[in-house]
Formats: C-alpha cells, sequence, structure tokens
C-alpha cells in the first residue's frame, strides 16, 4: 500500500475503530490516548469499567467523537462476545485491535497452585485468542487490508522471569499465537504483530522505583541509560496498528531500551571496562 506522506494524517488511522483491551492500566491508557490523538475511534474494554469511564471522560475532550467503554473480562468467552457484538452494532466492526489486557500471579514453578497458574493462562493467552477470534471475525468479513491486531507481549517472553508463574509461558505463548493468525489470516487481510516492552514505568511497577539506588541499577541494565515510558510502548503499537506497518506480519517489535542486548556488557571483563560512564538523570 502507498501512501501519500504530505498529509497530517501520515499515519492513516485517521476515523479507524480501534478496541484497547485492558485500557484502565498503565500501558492500556498510554496506547488509547495514542490512538485518539490519532483520530481514531477508540473503544476502551476492562473489568475495570470505572476507571475506563474516567479515561474515556478526559480523552473525549476535543476527539471527534466520544471515546466508548465496554466493562469486559477477556478471560469470559460470553463477556467477550458481548462486547465484539456492541463494537459491530455500533461501528460495523473493529478495524484494530491492541491485546493488552495482563495479570501476574507469584510463584515458583516447585509448587505454584494449579488455580493461579491457570488464571495467568486464562487472561494473559486465552483472552487474547478470544478477542482475536470475536473481534477478527468482522475483519476477515469485510476483506482485504481492514484487519490489524497488536498482542502486548513482553521480554518475558524470551527469557524466563522467575518465581512469577506462568507469566513467561503466557507471554511466549502469545507470540506463537500472534504468528500463527498471521500465517492463517494474512491472506485474507488481517496483519498480526507483538511487541514485546522491556522495563516500563507504570503504576504497578512504581514500587520497584521508589529506592533511587534500584532505580539507578535498573536503568545501567539498559543500551538507553533509562527505564522506558508507556508512551514508548504506545509509539510503537501505533506503527504497528497502522496501515504504514502493511508489509509487516507475525513480527515480534522488543521495545526495551536494549536491555536484551546487554548481558555480555553487564558481565565484569577486567581490562574491557567502558570508559563511559552512564549519565543518570
Amino acid at each position: 500500500m502507498v501512501m501519500n506522506n504530505n498529509n497530517g494524517n501520515w499515519l492513516g488511522l485517521d476515523s479507524a475503530v480501534c478496541v484497547v483491551t485492558g485500557a484502565a492500566g498503565g500501558i492500556g491508557r498510554e496506547i488509547a490516548a495514542a490512538l485518539v490523538g490519532q483520530g481514531a475511534r477508540v473503544v476502551l474494554l476492562d473489568r475495570d469499567e470505572a476507571g475506563c469511564a474516567h479515561l474515556a471522560e478526559r480523552l473525549s475532550v476535543g476527539a471527534a467523537e466520544p471515546v466508548q467503554v465496554l466493562a469486559c473480562d477477556i478471560a469470559d468467552p460470553e463477556s467477550v462476545r458481548r462486547a465484539a457484538a456492541l463494537v459491530e452494532s455500533r461501528f460495523g466492526g473493529c478495524d484494530v485491535l491492541v491485546n493488552n489486557a495482563s495479570v501476574l500471579q507469584p510463584g515458583g514453578i516447585e509448587d505454584i497452585d494449579l488455580e493461579k497458574w491457570n488464571r495467568v493462562l486464562s487472561v494473559n493467552l486465552n483472552g487474547y485468542l478470544l478477542c482475536s477470534q470475536a473481534f477478527g471475525r468482522s475483519m476477515l468479513a469485510r476483506g482485504r487490508g481492514r484487519g490489524r491486531i497488536v498482542h502486548i507481549a513482553s521480554i518475558a517472553a524470551h527469557a524466563p522471569q522467575t518465581w512469577s508463574g506462568a507469566y513467561s509461558a503466557a507471554k511466549a505463548g502469545v507470540c506463537m499465537l500472534s504468528r500463527q493468525i498471521a500465517s492463517e489470516w494474512g491472506a485474507r487481510g488481517v496483519r498480526s504483530n507483538v511487541v514485546c516492552p522491556g522495563l516500563i514505568r507504570t503504576p504497578l511497577s512504581a514500587a520497584f522505583y521508589a529506592d533511587p539506588q534500584i532505580e539507578r541499577q535498573r536503568c545501567a541494565m539498559t543500551a538507553n541509560g533509562r527505564i522506558g515510558e508507556p508512551g514508548d510502548i504506545a509509539d510503537a503499537v501505533l506503527f504497528l496498528a497502522s496501515p504504514r506497518a502493511d508489509y509487516v506480519n507475525g513480527a515480534e517489535l522488543t521495545v526495551d531500551g536494549g536491555l536484551e542486548s546487554m548481558p555480555m556488557a553487564l558481565i565484569p571483563r577486567p581490562g574491557f571496562e567502558s570508559p563511559v560512564t552512564v549519565r543518570q538523570d
């Protein structure tokens, strides 16, 4: 698809119907705000209906169209079906689905309770499948080039996040689910890609940065020398959700400030130390 560079709607998301799950959370909020900023018609999905309603009120100020809110538990097939039906009736279908909702249950592999394990899988993996199916059907029905799905996984999909139960297993599953969707639906006009965030500062992770020493240590683990912000993830989602990424399908975009490139740099090697001191602002 060739697009005109000389226009304000460079990303081509103006009036696109975009559904964001887990929209009340830190990354979800930023993704929703970024989409609204591009002129998209945005629907917020979350179990936290009140949180989404507050966000929708704020984002609707000055927007071309009010942001919509739907209470939805993505682990519940009937809840997802109802949400997809409402989007279909109000907008004629979904153009962009951002699978972002996620939960975390601590626990070691040796003795983690199966209920906790399954709870994480039910949201972080099964929920992504349910939403992809429910919202993807209208994408498939409308034909070529009308559907884009962006899944939020994690660098924990590439390396085990210990003592976190099924989190890494679920996120690795999301990456393969996305590739399978891309392989099966690509020829029918639906793209599926993954964003894998690294260390991102959100309300849920705020406690990690209460200690300045911990923050300095974490910053030093990234090539960029800083902790990521939700906006860093939103920018990546905007690209993958847009027609600008029309030939990107089944891909994983790691947004971690170079964290995954750093292991060898962090291993002590006498005589090979960097002369550069990373500035911590």
